[in-house]
């Protein structure tokens, strides 16, 4: 009754009201290409624009075809050289860096469930996150791989997988840039663990094994979405495909107006960790967004949809 409710509300009294301002509309399918899970929808934008840049972090772009690539090798790792399941939680560590989208659709194709961790949590945040959301694996940033050493026994975690800020450029590069953030301007605080890999040896692993398709249904769990914890603990929020799939829709919908594919870029304007992005990681929005208007002819970033 509520549902039908709601339906007539929209369609009667809010939609002739939206259709007076241009671009505000929202269709009443959110879901016009039958997308079943994220992964579909990574699929979608790699096969049109698969050789144009998805992410720009630090300097290094990514194309949506190398995403689709190193996310393939990621999942062939968790699903040959892990015990992890589909259904099972990962937990992602990262600021904004262009590894976050390679590791949450990677733990997307394997069928794992995301659980996004502020970097900025103290270890007794770290310690209720991980045990009240059952993780089995982590992949963590460098820089606050310290804080997990320090909680690490009192978790489930069975695989912990190792990041530094510029593992994904050019060999010497990567060599000078890790060098200056760890050594010269100390922002890696020392840290044991022996077990841990580092993320571009287990893209390596994965690089020659095939990626076992997970079946998906919108209505699966896609991330365990962590409150702020304002009025207590944080709380997991489930969200599933359909969610965040739909949300996407709205945003597009809103934006569809303003951006131009193919010519516009989408840029983050405040700091924030990646899990206030999940909403739409396709575009990387955090808390604020500004579309600014580049050469068509030295694209940035297309739209997914």
């Amino acid at each position: 009754m509520e549902r039908l409710l709601c339906q007539w509300i929209l369609l009667v009294i809010a939609r002739p009201m939206l259709e007076k301002y241009t671009g505000s509309y929202l269709p009443t399918s959110l879901n016009p290409n039958g997308y079943q899970s994220l992964t579909d929808v990574l699929a979608a934008a790699v096969s049109k624009y698969a050789d144009l840049p998805a992410f720009t972090s630090v300097g290094r772009t990514l194309t949506y075809r190398e995403l689709n690539e190193k996310s393939d090798q990621f999942a062939a790792y968790l699903q040959h050289e892990t015990d992890l399941m589909p259904g099972d939680r990962i937990a992602i560590q990262l600021p904004n860096v262009i590894q976050y989208p390679v590791v949450l659709f990677g733990a997307m194709k394997a069928g794992l469930i995301v659980v996004n961790t502020n970097p900025l949590y103290t270890p007794k945040e770290l310690e209720h996150q991980f045990n009240d959301s059952g993780v089995k694996a982590l992949v963590v940033f460098a820089n606050m791989a310290h804080n997990v050493e320090k909680i690490l026994a009192k978790t489930s975690i069975k695989h912990v997988i190792i990041t530094e800020i510029a593992d994904f450029h050019s060999p010497l590069k990567r060599l000078l840039v890790n060098s200056v953030v760890k050594y010269v301007k100390k922002m890696v605080p020392a840290y044991h663990l022996p077990n841990a890999l580092a993320l571009n040896d287990v893209l390596a692993k994965g690089k020659d094994k095939q990626v076992a398709k997970v079946a998906c249904k919108p209505e699966q769990i896609a991330v365990l979405q962590y409150t702020g914890g304002t009025t207590g603990v944080a709380k997991g929020a489930m969200l599933t495909h359909a969610n965040l799939i739909a949300n996407m829709n709205q945003l597009s919908s809103r934006l569809s107006s303003i951006v131009e594919p193919k010519v516009e870029a989408l840029y983050c304007t405040a700091s924030a960790v990646p899990y206030l992005c999940l909403l739409n990681p396709w575009f990387d929005i955090v808390r604020k967004w500004s579309a600014q208007r580049i050469n068509p002819k030295s694209t940035r970033l297309a739209r997914f949809y």
